[in-house]
C-alpha cells in the first residue's frame, strides 16, 4: 500500500502502479482538496487497477489525525468522544465518517486508535486514544468498528500491541516499552482482544519494542508478537498491517527493502510505504527478490494475498466508481453537522458537570 505526492495521479505514478500492481494506496491531506477532486482521484486511481479494486486508506481519526479537507465532517478527537462515555456516539461518528468516505470513493479507515492514554508523556497518542480505561476504550473501539464497516469502510484497529504507554515518537525514533508480559495482558491487549472477537477486520502494527515479548525486534517485525501472540493466542485472522515503513523508528536501523522481507516473515501482510517512490520500489523488489530465492515462501506469500483478498471480496465486490450528485448530498450535509454539534454539546455539559 503506497502513499504519493499530487493531487492527482502523475504519468510515473501511473507508470509505477501499471508495473507493481500495488493492492492499495493511501491518501493523506497533500493529495485532497475538496470532495469533486477526491472523487476524480480515487476513481482514477481505480481505473488504472482493471485486475482487482484497489484498497484506498486514509487516517481519519478526528482531531488532530483529520486528513479529509474543509466540507467535510471532521469530528472530534477520540479522547473527547471516549469523554462522552458514549458508545452510541462513538458509533455515529464512525458509522458518518465511513458514509462521507465512501461517498468519495476511499474503502478503508486506518482506525479506530485501540491505544490506551496509559502515559501521560506520550508525545504521539494523547487525546488520539479514547481513553485510559482499558474496557471503556474496547468497547468504544468496538463501536466505531462496527459504524466504519457496517457503512462498508474496512476498519483498522491499531497500534498493536499498543502505543499507549510509549515516551518516544515513533514517526522519530524507536520507543521501547518495559512493561510485564502481565502488565500488557491486563492493559493494552485488552481493546485488540475485544475487537478481534467482534470481527475487526485488520489491524495496524506498532514500531515499537516490548522486551517482555521480544527484545531485539519491534512488533512490526516480530515473528513472537505477530504470529505467536496476535494469530495464534488472540487468534487474529484477518489482515496484519505495517504502520509506515519509513517512519525513523524502522529507517533509522535499516532499509526499507530489509524491513518489509522482515516485516512479512514476522506475519504482516499488507506493507505501508507511504512517502517516497523510490523507498516503495525497493520495497517491492525486495519482496520479490526474497520470494525468487524462497527466503518468502510462496506459501508464506498466498496465505497474505488470500486474507487481503477476502478483505476485498467482502468489501469491495460491489465496487463503482463515486459519483459527485450522490457525494455532494452525502459530505458534510447537515444531518452529520448535527451529530458533531451533538457530540460537543454532550461533551461540554459533562465537563461543566464534573467542574
Amino acid at each position: 500500500m503506497l502513499g504519493f505526492d499530487g493531487t492527482s495521479v502523475s504519468l510515473e505514478w501511473a507508470a509505477l502502479q501499471a508495473q507493481y500492481k500495488p493492492g492499495g494506496m493511501i491518501l493523506f491531506s497533500r493529495n485532497l482538496e475538496h470532495a469533486p477532486q477526491i472523487i476524480e482521484l480515487t476513481n482514477g486511481l481505480q481505473a488504472r487497477s482493471p485486475h482487482f479494486p484497489l484498497l484506498i486508506a486514509i487516517d481519519q481519526e478526528g482531531g488532530r489525525v483529520s486528513r479529509l479537507p474543509k466540507g467535510f465532517t471532521i469530528f472530534p478527537p477520540c479522547g473527547l468522544i471516549g469523554a462522552c462515555r458514549s458508545e452510541e456516539l462513538a458509533y455515529a461518528a464512525a458509522a458518518v465518517t465511513a458514509a462521507e468516505l465512501r461517498a468519495v470513493g476511499i474503502n478503508m479507515n486506518m482506525s479506530p486508535v485501540l491505544d490506551i492514554h496509559s502515559n501521560p508523556d506520550n508525545p504521539i497518542i494523547g487525546d488520539r486514544a479514547y481513553g485510559t480505561d482499558p474496557e471503556a476504550v474496547a468497547e468504544l473501539g468496538v463501536a466505531a468498528v462496527r459504524g466504519l464497516q457496517g457503512k462498508g469502510v474496512v476498519a483498522c484497529g491499531k497500534h498493536f500491541p499498543g502505543h499507549g504507554d510509549t515516551s518516544k515518537d515513533s514517526h522519530k525514533e524507536l520507543p521501547v516499552v518495559e512493561t510485564s508480559l502481565e502488565g500488557l495482558r491486563a492493559r493494552e491487549l485488552v481493546p485488540f482482544q475485544y475487537a478481534i472477537l467482534n470481527g475487526l477486520t485488520t489491524i495496524m502494527t506498532a514500531h515499537v519494542v516490548y522486551p517482555a515479548l521480544d527484545a531485539h525486534r519491534p512488533a512490526t517485525l516480530s515473528p513472537t508478537i505477530l504470529t505467536s501472540l496476535l494469530r495464534e493466542q488472540l487468534g487474529f485472522a484477518g489482515v496484519i498491517v505495517s504502520d509506515d515503513l519509513e517512519m525513523h523508528a524502522i529507517s533509522d536501523h535499516q532499509d526499507v527493502g530489509k524491513a518489509a522481507v522482515q516485516a512479512i516473515l514476522a506475519g504482516a501482510d499488507l506493507l505501508l510505504v507511504c512517502q517516497d517512490r523510490t523507498k516503495a520500489v525497493s520495497a517491492m523488489e525486495a519482496v520479490h527478490a526474497a520470494v525468487e530465492t524462497g527466503t518468502i515462501t510462496h506459501e508464506r506469500l498466498a496465505a497474505s494475498v488470500q486474507r487481503i483478498g477476502a478483505v476485498k471480496r467482502r468489501f469491495l465486490r460491489s465496487h463503482v466508481p463515486a459519483d459527485p450528485g450522490i457525494a455532494q448530498l452525502i459530505v458534510g450535509c447537515r444531518t452529520h453537522q448535527l451529530l458533531l454539534d451533538t457530540i460537543t454539546r454532550t461533551h461540554a455539559r459533562l465537563s461543566r458537570a464534573q467542574a
